[in-house]
């Protein structure tokens, strides 16, 4: 199963493209997408669809674009406030650090902002404190899928530094009940409010004591192919292997929740998971394993990624691991593969947009 976005969000950034001025034939024929793609069907490629909103980003001179920020967020903000916060020494720290670079960060007028309160905490949005911007007027003038879009990219972020999945509560939104429930249930694996006095991922606060396992040498594999680990979602079937892969994500440079862990998160016992499993003709390794081998070939077929890059993003600790790892789950080592007729055909489909401006 491949991990995808719904067609729905390319049209909704080609349309944000075109808002914006910037030609949209241009910028497909640059990544090599044709107008037949995205009419033939209900998905996309989510590495591919990561590949455009960086193309895009870099074209607009924005890192937020599709955000709610209030304001431009020159590129390269993103890699420095990551090397603020990743010497952290807990989550809440991180989320205090990043509330205070939005402060003295060029461009937005909006920052996120950590509250806890009893067992439980909150991320949400608001105001710099050098801005007099009326939070909730921004908010209205926002979009269904720029909202989404921001507390996914954020929910995603803050499982890349902890190296798990944080496990919602809930997701609050101050729009109307979309049509689309559905998929917002699939995208943050938890409760989701509509109608809120604010945008908020909800979690338990004991999260906050969590170390940040990210460094300097692992933010680089990441910034390569960013924003890709902060979108990546799985085909919303409604499937316990859907609701499994959604949960082990797509960062393998952490270790893998056990299944007595995702069963938790899960809301059932270890034999059911594994009996529902059973029922659709899997299991857990079985996921485990496909979801790796598809992340792997994924990275493979991103030419601007070196073997090394890979293995860490990966979790290998070594090189010589990824080999035989890889070997096994595709009969090929990295090498051979790089030079096989498959990489040859999606490789050029992966090329990282030119950010040399």
């Amino acid at each position: 199963m491949k991990a995808s976005v719904p067609m729905s969000s390319v049209r909704y950034l080609l349309k944000a493209v075109e808002k914006q001025g910037l030609d949209r034939e241009a910028v497909l024929e640059s990544l090599e997408i044709t107008a037949e793609e995205l009419e033939q069907s209900d998905s996309f490629s989510a590495y591919r669809f990561g590949m455009l909103y960086q193309k895009i980003m870099w074209l607009m001179q924005d890192e937020s674009f599709g955000m709610l920020s209030g304001g431009k967020i020159p590129n390269g903000t993103f890699r420095m406030m990551c090397l603020c916060i990743i010497h952290a020494r807990s989550l809440a720290h991180a989320l205090y650090r990043c509330s205070d670079f939005y402060e003295i960060c060029r461009g937005p007028t909006v920052k996120p902002v950590l509250i806890k309160k009893g067992r439980f905490a909150m991320v949400t949005f608001g105001p710099l404190s050098s801005s007099d911007e009326d939070i909730d007027s921004l908010v209205l003038a926002e979009s269904n899928e720029q909202l989404r879009t921001t507390l996914s990219m954020w929910h995603h972020f803050i499982c890349w530094l902890i190296g798990r999945r944080l496990n919602l509560k809930a997701a609050y939104f101050t729009n109307e009940r979309p049509n689309d429930v559905e998929y917002y249930k699939t995208l943050f694996q938890s409760e989701v409010k509509f109608n809120q006095h604010a945008n908020a991922l909800v979690f338990p606060a004991s999260y906050l004591d969590m170390p940040i396992v990210q460094t300097e040498d692992s933010l680089r594999g990441f910034l390569k192919t960013a924003p890709y680990q902060l979108l990546v979602m799985v085909e919303n079937d409604n499937s316990l292997k859907s609701q499994v892969m959604a949960m082990l994500g797509k960062d393998f440079s952490r270790e893998m929740p056990s299944a007595e862990e995702v069963a938790s998160g899960l809301n059932m016992s270890v034999s059911t998971l594994r009996r529902r499993l059973n029922d659709e003709k899997t299991s857990y390794q079985q996921i485990k394993d496909e979801c790796r081998k598809e992340a792997a070939i994924t990275y493979m077929n991103a030419p601007q990624l070196s073997i090394n890059d890979i293995a860490a993003l990966m979790g290998f600790d070594e090189p010589s691991a990824f080999f035989r790892s890889f070997k096994k789950w595709t009969g090929m080592t990295p090498g051979e593969y790089r030079k096989s007729e498959e990489y040859l055909k999606f490789g050029k489909d992966m090329k990282r947009p030119d950010n040399r401006g």
